[in-house]
């Protein structure tokens, strides 16, 4: 039992920093470089479906994201796609350049698996083009003073692999991801020294295959009719499990056949929002640990200690969650240099009796999460509806990770807001400030806690396709003309940022 309520304990003492820091907090938060440390890494981060465009150019092949938005324009809010989207494939100098005319020291993209291996394994062939896009892409932010943290998966499976076995269904992906790691590790390892596996394996698992809002658009059909197939009591826990082995493979090779050539590190990037529990009634309190459980601890848990947290364990009945053999559990376990933590949001964990209908991942932990509470919102919402601003989120999810999982070296890989796109050119856009003002504040907080934190990334660097919703909604701290030969413009909070970043650091 004492696994069983670490969690529970964790939120105590969080619960318990709250009451203490609020007393020391201002409500107008003023940021300064000297808060945080030196060595402090500040970037910003895209992925490679949402800014690369030149989706079929150069041998790249297609993923599942080109096909769902393609072929399902219906899915998309705007009907719109990625093909094009911020065309970086082309206008990735100018990008570069931006990022360092704002100050940054960092830039976290992503790989395109299709654009490296065209039908996604070895057989199919490697493609020298995609080679040759991302190692200018990283020589030109070398040359600008710009440290490539490097993401190998973010969603875009070949679609390929998703013909030939299911993609992340399949177990053989496993094996396909690790080749395909070891091709990114051996062309651009000598310059990329922070690497990030997988990008928000929940996401996927979540969206992809429990919803189907997300390619490949997999659900029961009770959730969504309209859904490809899928079994949501299912599929979520066998591709959760393929991602995580996936992660485990690509790490062993890195530290087997590159580590002590190259000496870079390896990690994986995870969301969660922070859970609270709904009332202080002892139920609500172990909804919200298991809340936690489903879906941080879902990916973290393995990487610490090959196992699978035990609430999942106790709470997804009829043998449908998979288990790690004795050999897999050794190659998971300490899998990992640093932990990427995406936070975006956060939300109240309820009890609710079990399910015995409809079951789904999403009715397992016994626990509905809400952002309301007896009608008020746990913050202002932003212009995605999944996006209520809760900055001390940030700050309780970084100390989780500290407590419970043995004091990871963390980076903040994505972080940020969206506004609406209205059709015109919007710059004026404060709100953006404020958050990221106020998220500072609570990552500093952590940091003087003791959580060691050691860098921050803006999502996005560039207003760019944003999964499902197209380009409706906005996320960039530079804005994107997407009827004008997608000119950039910076907004008030790139130059923000620049600002904060210009200032010296006072010993």
């Amino acid at each position: 039992m004492r696994s069983k309520y670490l969690s529970l304990l964790v939120v105590f003492i969080i619960l318990a920093f709250n009451e203490v820091l609020a007393k020391h907090k201002s409500s107008k938060p003023k940021i300064k470089r000297n808060d945080f440390p030196k060595d402090f890494i500040f970037g910003a981060a895209t992925s490679a479906y949402q800014v690369e465009g030149a989706a079929h150019e150069d041998g790249r092949g297609p993923s599942i994201w080109d096909t769902f938005s393609e072929k399902s324009p219906e899915k998309i809010k705007d009907g719109n796609n990625g093909s094009i989207a911020d065309d970086s494939y082309h206008l990735y100098k100018e990008d570069v350049a931006l990022l360092h005319k704002i100050g940054f020291g960092a830039y976290r993209f992503s790989i395109s698996w299709s654009r490296i291996l065209p039908r996604g394994n070895l057989k199919g062939g490697i493609n020298k083009a995609g080679i040759d896009y991302y190692n200018n892409l990283i020589n030109e932010l070398l040359s600008k003073g710009i440290k490539p943290f490097a993401t190998i998966f973010h969603w875009d499976t070949p679609q390929s692999l998703e013909d030939a076995y299911g993609g992340f269904r399949g177990a053989e992906i496993v094996n396909d991801f690790r080749d395909y790691a070891d091709i990114c590790f051996k062309n651009f390892g000598d310059r990329v020294k922070h690497w990030i596996t997988l990008n928000e394996p929940l996401t996927v698992v979540q969206q992809g295959y429990v919803t189907g809002v997300m390619a490949p658009g997999r659900c029961s059909k009770f959730t969504n009719p309209n859904c490809t197939g899928g079994n949501g009591a299912t599929e979520p826990y066998i591709v959760g499990h393929n991602l995580i082995l996936a992660h485990g493979e690509a790490v062993k090779v890195y530290r087997e056949k590159y580590k002590a050539s190259q000496k870079g590190q390896v990690g994986i990037a995870l969301n969660a929002g922070w859970n609270l529990p709904y009332t202080e009634s002892p139920e609500d309190r172990l909804a919200a640990a298991r809340a936690m459980a489903f879906t941080f601890d879902y990916f973290m848990e393995p990487l610490v200690t090959g196992k699978y947290p035990v609430d999942m364990v106790n709470y997804v009945k009829g043998g449908r969650l998979p288990t790690f053999t004795a050999q897999q559990s050794k190659m998971l376990k300490g899998s990992y240099d640093f932990l990427g933590i995406n936070y975006y949001s956060s939300s109240y964990a309820k009890n609710v009796p079990c399910s015995t209908e409809n079951v789904t991942m999403f009715t397992d932990p016994c626990a509905t999460v809400t952002g309301e509470r007896e009608g008020v919102s746990i913050g202002p919402k932003a212009a995605s509806d999944w996006l209520l601003i809760y900055p001390k989120g940030i700050r309780d999810l970084i100390l989780y990770a500290k407590y419970k999982f043995k004091d990871p070296v963390m980076y903040i890989t994505e972080n940020g807001r969206d506004e609406f796109n209205t059709g015109e050119i919007f710059l004026k856009d404060g709100y953006r400030i404020d958050y990221y003002a106020r998220h500072l504040e609570m990552v500093e907080d952590a940091i003087s806690i003791g959580a060691d934190v050691r860098g921050f990334f803006a999502w996005s660097l560039l207003d760019n396709f944003e999964w499902a919703m197209g380009y409706t909604v906005r996320f960039g701290i530079v804005y994107v003309d997407f009827n004008d030969g997608r000119k950039r413009y910076p907004k008030k909070s790139a130059q923000w940022f620049r600002k904060l970043l210009k200032e010296k650091k006072n010993n």
